[in-house]
């Protein structure tokens, strides 16, 4: 059954979607680019007000260039946080295959994500590597927020191998990227482990705004009837 994961900035944030049955609570800062970074105590205080309830997932940052060693101090830094996942966005070039390696001894301690983009021409031989590293899962997101949800950028077809190839290697597969209640139908066949969401849950759909009570309400009623035996 395919779950849903909701951004949000702060403890209260974090309240609301808990409230509205989000299945991971996510710390993103969405002022900060794609995968931006909160500041380590506003999710470690984040992580208090969970409580285990849920898992706590959080980003470390963009990091075009993937800089092995600032990368690996960052996750290092979210880590001690308490989050169950961090998110590490993967931008292909000349650094990447360093950074992975500098990753994978942090893998056998911390449960790391990888982030591949569907607007950067996404490697899909990563995710049996990233397996054989240690990573605990993988998805799929947009980096560019103002140019398309993710259908626009990968086809069904390509979406559906996404997620067979990441379960095939033994990961957890999340599909994001400027998500919306009327892509749910066509994403859910495909059965990845959760949805990431943030602009359908914020006014406006906004995703550098609040959240909206009335789409995160309408959001969580959507999902909740997608996993229903009867669809209702």
């Amino acid at each position: 059954m395919t779950g849903w994961l909701a951004s949000i900035v702060d403890v209260d944030e974090a309240r609301q979607v808990l409230a509205a049955g989000a299945d991971i609570v996510d710390a993103k800062n969405p002022h900060a680019g794609a995968l931006g970074a909160l500041d380590l105590e506003v999710v470690a205080a984040i992580v208090a007000a969970v409580a285990q309830r849920r898992p706590v997932s959080a980003t470390i940052g963009d990091f075009p260039d993937m800089p092995a060693e600032a990368v690996t101090r960052a996750v290092t830094a979210m880590a001690g946080t308490g989050v169950d996942f961090v998110k590490i966005g993967l931008f292909p070039g000349p650094g990447l295959d360093p950074c992975l390696q500098a990753l994978a001894p942090l893998a056998r301690r911390q449960r790391l994500v990888a982030v591949l983009f569907a607007d950067r021409v996404p490697d899909f031989r990563l995710p049996a590597r990233l397996a054989g590293l240690g990573f605990a899962g993988v998805m799929l997101d947009t980096a560019d927020k103002s140019a398309g949800g993710l259908l626009a950028h990968q086809s069904p077809a390509r979406l559906a191998e996404f997620v067979a190839l990441a379960r095939r290697s033994g990961l957890l597969c999340g599909l994001a990227g400027s998500l919306k209640v009327a892509d749910i139908p066509h994403l859910l066949p495909f059965v990845p482990e959760y949805l990431g969401f943030r602009g359908a849950l914020c006014h406006q759909h906004a995703r550098t705004r609040s959240l909206d009570p009335a789409a995160l309400a309408s959001l969580g009623r959507a999902m909740a009837s997608a996993a229903s035996p009867t669809g209702a």
